[in-house]
């Protein structure tokens, strides 16, 4: 973990006591009775519960960084002409949830004490399902997180909610073609977390490989969130001889001990990883990885670690502004860092199109958003905010590891 996360949560501190400040003297209602708590004249706060401390505390980190980063950016240049002709900077407080969902429902009720506007970025399945409901109950924007559950972007369900990162469906099922149409014979294990995630993943790798006569899924094991260890379950996969192993994980240290357990007990398939768990420095270099046939993930961002993106324009920008405002001087560890990073831009776009300084108009302006390409986009891929039941990004770009970063993979193998 960067040592920038202390200055991070440290500096958040100090705008959340400002700002609750300004709360209580009523400047949370901006002097108009039609705004919504947590916008003025001058400013909008935003708030992000997210992990930073504990295993997944890497990528947690990240989603603060990147989106102070960018917000850091656009307020040191004069901040965000809003829908209503106000020119407003964009205020960001975070709050450590260390991925438990009860610190994570605290959290958003203290952001609710604290007046913050929408809660946005943070990391998590169970903990952004922690506040949900209640987010609903006080139709309090919920939008642009960082999980992969489907029932984020189902409006019906979900009316103040709206996910950014592509569905598991889709991530899984993107792999699964690019499989089907390989030409080669597969066997396939599978190991996924027990929960709505990995069912997630797995849901949609076989729908993808449906009717597909070259492949065949030989094993097929779980594991809980909570394990500290999967050599058991390794172990009893490799003896199936598979030469693709899907890994639906989402816990970092479980990834990079699976990659050296595969190694030691002789098993070098070709890996599927999911984009939150596909690091090339923080979890494929100490994993190991050059040593398989191949190590596959999805993304629908540049990788600033690859070479091909080194004089890359958004590339060079983002890397400045996370220094300088995202208080986050490393190369990214984790690409939550470049999400988050998206994430700012998508909120700007909606706050350029609100007409009125509410949360009401806010998601209205959220959820007609198209074909925007925010910085650090992979061409072939955009924001589109307008299709019930799928998250702002949507598209993905299959990859494979090129010791590195990633190359598009246009084929298996």
């Amino acid at each position: 973990m960067p040592d920038g996360v202390l200055g991070i949560v440290a500096m958040a501190s100090i705008i959340a006591l400002s700002l609750s400040g300004c709360a209580r003297d009523g400047g949370g209602q901006g002097g108009d009775s039609g705004a919504s708590p947590g916008i003025t004249d001058t400013s909008i706060t935003l708030g992000v519960t997210t992990p930073l401390s504990g295993p997944t505390a890497g990528p947690g980190t990240c989603t603060v960084a990147g989106l102070a980063a960018y917000f850091g950016a656009v307020n040191a240049a004069g901040g965000v002409e809003f829908g209503d002709g106000k020119t407003r900077t964009v205020e960001i407080k975070s709050y450590d949830d260390a991925y438990d969902p009860q610190k994570s429902l605290s959290n958003f009720q203290q952001m609710m004490s604290d007046g913050v506007f929408a809660v946005t970025s943070g990391l998590g399945t169970p903990t952004n399902r922690a506040f949900r409901e209640a987010a609903i109950s006080q139709e309090v924007p919920q939008v642009l997180v960082m999980t992969g559950d489907p029932l984020f972007s189902d409006r019906e369900e979900s009316p103040w909610q709206l996910g950014f990162v592509p569905i598991y469906q889709n991530e899984g099922a993107a792999f699964g073609e690019l499989l089907a149409e390989s030409q080669g014979e597969h066997k396939v294990a599978i190991l996924s977390q027990n929960d709505d995630y990995g069912k997630g993943y797995v849901e949609g790798f076989k729908e993808a490989i449906e009717g597909a006569d070259n492949i065949t899924v030989v094993g097929e094991l779980t594991y809980e969130a909570t394990d500290t260890s999967v050599d058991a379950q390794l172990t009893q996969l490799a003896a199936t001889g598979a030469d693709v192993f899907f890994n639906a994980m989402s816990i970092t240290p479980l990834v990079i001990s699976s990659l050296q357990k595969a190694q030691q007990i002789g098993w070098k398939p070709s890996w599927f990883l999911p984009s939150n768990t596909s690091s090339p420095t923080a979890i494929l270099e100490p994993g190991g990885a050059t040593a398989y046939p191949g190590i596959y993930s999805v993304s629908f961002s540049k990788t600033p670690q690859s070479p091909a993106f080194a004089q890359d324009e958004d590339v060079v920008k983002f890397l400045a502004d996370l220094k300088e405002y995202g208080n986050y001087p490393d190369m990214p560890a984790f690409p939550h860092c470049m999400w988050s990073y998206m994430v700012g831009a998508t909120l700007e776009e909606a706050f350029k199109n609100m007409d009125e300084p509410n949360r009401d108009s806010f998601m209205t302006a959220l959820r007609d958003i198209k074909g925007l390409q925010a910085p650090l986009m992979l061409e072939g891929t955009a924001v589109d905010t307008t299709v019930d039941g799928q998250p702002a990004v949507s598209t993905v770009l299959v990859q494979k590891y090129n010791g590195r970063g990633y190359d598009t993979a246009e084929s298996f193998g």
